[in-house]
């Protein structure tokens, strides 16, 4: 019992910095959420597959760069200019939003959305990837849901501040607020870097090999390629959703304030969804049944509730005196599993792949691959609804997606490709 004390003491160090990195990363993120959607929500769905177009074509772009920095520079220094590049575009957005009447809020929009999803995904897949770093397959099992819950605890400050700050400080304010939790979380992970117990086999070295590795993996091996349809059907329904909730805001709420509002309502109830299944069923599933069952599960729920919603329509129902859109109770459903168990499931099975392949091939997937499929879906939704197609058949489709999507994760779950999982030192010590 004494030789595994000073290992547990290490790794509750390690645990907690983790924890406390995400939890201001997704803090600075939901702050600017609520803020980004209600700009959307703004110009409508029809001019969502102009800001997805944007956002893929500065995706394209910017993925090599990311694999010449990850290929060619230590992972701190990766992380730190990256964390500090994102924490100043955000303070260079200031002017603009004070001279917001004279710019106009859709041109704002359009920048403001492509900035803070590029924002999300490189922010957000940078921290996973040095996570997957960071923990061997059988502690990500343990510690990912907590990590998880970490950033889900973030993600419900963040609205709260947002909603409770933005009246008496003003949204410019909001981006200064962002910038600094931003800058909280890089003082943790690179707290976390310079640690020396650390089961980083690679010490925080560049990962090497080429800029382009990650696209090349996401089509040559199986497990990426599982990944990259999982990806493609999950972003699909999630983006579906997003879409149809974007009309619903247009026609339901008259003023900006009141569209940021109800966003930031829908992110809280998301979120506290997602926490709620991080720190109850998702570790049970993950150490009970294993992560097949994670990444299939999600997929299930959703079938249920695009049938439901092909079934009720884009209706409004009322519950105890409130009344709650069906569409909103979809996108509620579905992000949460998505992000109360199929991320950490999913960043998991990451850890038993090559380091390249966390760096190149994850952020390719969650960047290029995924605003992909943003302009796919937000393109042929808004041109199958002016076709005159309607929502029994969209949910059906949808639906019927959802079940393909089962299948990828369970594929990917029990891709051969992947690396045999790593027993860490205090289970090899207990058994």
């Amino acid at each position: 019992m004494n030789e595994r004390r000073p290992f547990a003491r290490d790794e509750a160090r390690t645990l907690t910095l983790s924890v406390i990195a995400f939890f201001f990363v997704m803090t600075s993120y939901y702050v600017l959420r609520p803020v980004r959607d209600q700009l959307a929500g703004a110009a409508g769905s029809q001019s969502l597959p102009q800001f997805y177009a944007i956002v893929f074509v500065v995706m394209l772009a910017l993925t090599p760069v990311f694999g010449w920095l990850v290929s060619r520079f230590p992972r701190k220094l990766v992380i730190g200019s990256s964390y500090v590049f994102f924490a100043a575009s955000m303070l260079a957005f200031i002017p603009a939003f004070v001279a917001q009447d004279r710019i106009g809020a859709v041109a704002l929009g359009r920048i403001f959305f492509v900035w803070v999803s590029v924002f999300n995904l490189f922010v957000v897949s940078l921290f996973w990837s040095f996570m997957a770093d960071v923990y061997r397959s059988q502690q990500a099992r343990l510690m990912f849901p907590f990590i998880a819950a970490g950033g889900m605890a973030g993600a419900l400050l963040g609205p709260l501040l947002t909603r409770l700050l933005v009246q008496r400080l003003g949204v410019p304010a909001m981006l200064v607020v962002s910038a600094a939790f931003l800058l909280l979380a890089l003082g943790a992970l690179l707290a976390l870097s310079a640690r020396r117990d650390l089961n980083d086999e690679s010490e925080g070295a560049p990962v090497g090999g080429s800029i382009l590795q990650g696209a090349k993996a996401a089509f040559s091996q199986p497990f990426l390629r599982y990944m990259l349809v999982l990806m493609l059907l999950g972003d699909g329904i999630a983006t579906m959703g997003y879409t149809l909730m974007a009309d619903y805001t247009k026609g339901h709420f008259a003023d900006n304030a009141a569209r940021t509002a109800f966003y930031a309502d829908l992110d809280l109830w998301t979120n506290c969804f997602g926490a709620l299944l991080q720190l109850t069923l998702t570790p049970l599933i993950m150490r009970g049944l294993g992560v097949v069952w994670a990444m299939v599960l999600p997929a299930l729920v959703n079938m249920v509730l695009l049938l439901g919603l092909s079934v009720l329509g884009l209706i409004d129902l009322h519950v105890f005196g409130w009344t709650v859109p069906v569409i909103a109770i979809v996108l509620v459903g579905s992000r949460g599993m998505t992000y109360g168990m199929t991320k950490p499931a999913s960043d998991a099975l990451y850890t038993r792949t090559p380091r390249e392949v966390r760096y190149k091939g994850k952020n390719f997937i969650e960047t290029a691959v995924w605003r992909f499929g943003d302009l796919v879906v937000t393109s042929g939704l808004v041109a199958i609804r002016g076709a005159g197609v309607g929502i029994t058949a969209i949910g059906l489709t949808a639906a019927g997606l959802a079940c393909v999507a089962a299948e990828m994760g369970r594929r990917a779950a029990k891709s051969p490709d992947l690396l045999p999982e790593q027993r860490d030192d205090a289970t090899r010590s207990s058994s």
